[in-house]
């Protein structure tokens, strides 16, 4: 893993509320003016080239005053700082669920044996798929397009040093989609993850190390969501509002720590297993998924109601696929976009500076009668709504089930 010694100001608030956090995130990104370097690593579409380390400007960096890299978010000392410790100690933690933190099993699966799944006290996501939280004080799951014919794109792990052919083809359709960002990873690859707002893509959270989310303490979920929201704003000058646990291990415990810093959770109701591709899953497992799913458009499944797909930018075998069925998914679906837009949330960041246009008025609605453009190749590796009666905070109860999720393979860049 890259190590940077680079210099970061901050500065350090006595939180009135755990909410006001982000106000004390410095950053010289302006995130409505953004030039992202014409340097190999953002131009090449070679992945050596994409993936060698680049000292960057308007984003600095001192080690010392982060997690270290794919570890907890507490390591480095980071629980003890000053910043983090007036952020704790700002949440009323007594109004927290009393919900047992869980447990790994020697195989590195969470131990559900002593759990009670028929009730499901905790709405614990990994055992039931449960989406609609049980405790108060929680924002509800967003895990499916309300609108009908709709595919929410949504890409997990990034962002992907090589994922410029990727991002190229999506900004040459016009499309955009939610992308989950892991904070180690924006910290290593900041002009990636800057890349992703530049090109109107809605950034979310996806924690800091990528771990069960469920099997951490009170202090390392917090951490790991924070040292991400921090990440993601120094380097791209925006903070999420909507974040993705991992291998979606969420119960109410968890969802009342990301609802202390106002994140809502993304789920959602089909999973490609495209991580899986050629690894654990056959490839033709995973292309037979995309198929199942892309005729789910046009043979009625979602006449009523739109999905929310689980895909990645992890690998170059991922982003090839995306490239590969988009064309097919233009084709089959009236609207392919981002979760906010399908949720017609027009401010999905803390900052009221960015706004996203309303469902409806999206460059990414498309006709399915309308010819999408031939797949791209990744040789690089890679109507008005109602806005004001949605809380951004919050999320739609749609009913619907969602997908175990399988074990999710993350890309460490050395």
């Amino acid at each position: 893993m890259l190590v940077k010694t680079l210099a970061i100001s901050l500065a350090v608030a006595q939180f009135a509320s755990a909410a006001e956090y982000w106000e004390s995130f410095k950053t010289q990104i302006d995130p409505k003016n953004i030039t992202i370097p014409k340097i190999p690593q953002t131009t090449a579409y070679d992945e050596v080239t994409e993936c060698t380390y680049y000292d960057p400007i308007n984003f600095q960096f001192v080690a010392s005053e982060w997690p270290n890299t794919w570890e907890t978010a507490t390591s480095n000392g980071m629980n003890e700082s000053a910043e983090f410790k007036a952020l704790y100690n700002s949440i009323d933690w007594k109004s927290m669920p009393n919900i047992t933190v869980r447990k790994l099993g020697p195989d590195g699966a969470v131990i559900m044996s002593d759990y009670d799944e028929g009730k499901d006290p905790d709405c614990w996501w990994s055992a039931t798929t449960c989406t609609v939280p049980k405790h108060k004080g929680v924002n509800a799951d967003i895990y499916a397009c309300p609108e009908p014919e709709t595919w929410g794109l949504t890409y997990d792990d990034g962002p992907n040093c090589s994922h410029n052919a990727f991002y190229d083809y999506l900004e040459a359709e016009k499309l955009k989609a939610s992308m989950f960002y892991i904070g180690s990873n924006v910290v290593n690859w900041p002009y990636g993850a800057l890349r992703g707002v530049k090109d109107g893509h809605h950034i979310a959270d996806h924690t800091w190390s990528h771990q069960m989310m469920t099997t951490l303490t009170n202090e390392e979920v917090l951490a790991e969501l924070y040292y991400t929201q921090k990440a993601i704003k120094l380097a791209t000058g925006v903070t999420p509002r909507h974040w993705r646990p991992a291998f979606g291990d969420v119960d109410d415990r968890v969802r009342w720590i990301a609802t202390q810093l106002n994140l809502t959770t993304v789920l959602w109701n089909l999973d490609t297993d495209d991580w899986a591709a050629g690894d654990t899953e056959p490839m033709s497992q995973v292309q037979g998924n995309y198929e199942d799913f892309i005729q789910m458009g046009s043979n009625g499944t979602f006449a009523t109601s739109g999905n929310i797909v689980l895909t990645h930018e992890i690998d170059n075998t991922t982003m090839q696929l995306a490239l590969d069925y988009i064309p097919k998914i233009k084709q089959n679906y009236k609207h392919v976009l981002d979760v906010a837009t399908c949720m017609n949330i027009t401010h999905p960041y803390m900052e009221k500076t960015v706004s996203f246009a309303a469902f409806g008025n999206s460059s990414t609605t498309s006709s399915a009668k309308s010819s999408a453009s031939g797949s791209a190749s990744a040789t690089s590796g890679s109507t008005q709504s109602a806005q004001s009666a949605r809380d951004e905070s919050s999320a739609s109860k749609i009913s619907a089930a969602g997908a175990i999720a399988l074990s999710l393979a993350v890309a460490l860049f050395a």
